[in-house]
This record gives structure tokens, C-alpha cells and sequence, in this order.
């Protein structure tokens, strides 16, 4: 599941790794400046006209909305990297606030022949996200 030869399954792990050590600055640099992160895809509250998330600077607005208040976790039970793809299939789950929340899905990364993020593109339902509260 997990060879790290693959550049995207490098790019993808290296990505996850960055954002569970909330670790902007590293998360960032793994991108091309012609990148694209959707996460949902389409139209959620992190994208409210669903087109996802371009270049640099939109990104790094993306990272303090929905990443920088939380703790988060990949449980991945699968993945298969293809051409200059790799699709990971698992679970997110992200602690913000007292509250977790579980989402299952798809989570695919897209590469240039550098190995930087092209596309960063998350495959979940919200209305299947699983909230729970963490007692005080």
C-alpha cells in the first residue's frame, strides 16, 4: 500500500505528514504554483462556489480556514498510485474545539514530473461526517 517510490504516494504521504505535524511552511512547498486543492470537492463551507482552492496564495488561506486550528489524522486503509496519480482510501480525522469529526473517502494527489502537488482533490460527503464531542 504504502510504497514511497511512487512520486504522487511520496507527494501524498509527505502532504500528510506535514499537515499532522501542523507544519504550514513544509506543507506548502510541497505545491507547483499552478496547484489546486479541493477538499471537499465542490461547493462545502471551506468553498462556498465549490471551485476549489488556486495557486499559493489561496492555498495557504485554505490551511488557516481548515487546517491550522486542528489536530488531524489519516487512518488509510489503501491506496494506488497510477501514472502520476495516487488515490489513498481511509479515513480523515480532524479534532478542533472539543469537537471531532470522521469523514471517510477518497483523498487523491496529482503530480508534476518535479513531484510537486498539481491537485489536491478529497472525495467525501458532508452530510456523512461523524461528530462527536470530547468532554471537558
Amino acid at each position: 500500500m504504502l510504497d514511497a517510490e511512487h512520486p504522487a504516494r511520496r507527494a501524498g504521504l509527505a502532504s500528510q505528514a506535514a499537515v499532522r505535524g501542523r507544519r504550514k511552511a513544509e506543507w506548502l512547498a510541497l505545491f507547483a504554483p499552478e496547484a489546486r486543492v479541493e477538499d471537499p470537492i465542490g461547493v462545502s463551507p471551506y468553498d462556498p462556489a465549490g471551485q476549489g482552492h488556486f495557486g499559493p496564495e489561496a492555498i495557504a488561506a485554505f490551511w488557516d480556514m481548515a487546517i491550522a486550528e486542528s489536530s488531524i489524522d489519516f487512518r488509510l486503509t489503501d491506496s494506488y498510485a497510477c501514472g502520476d496519480e495516487v488515490a489513498f482510501v481511509g479515513t480523515i480525522r480532524s479534532v478542533r474545539a472539543g469537537r471531532v469529526v470522521e469523514v471517510d473517502g477518497v483523498f487523491t494527489y496529482r503530480v508534476n514530473s518535479a513531484g510537486k502537488i498539481l491537485a489536491l482533490r478529497a472525495f467525501w460527503e458532508l452530510k456523512q461526517a461523524r461528530t462527536t464531542f470530547v468532554p471537558n
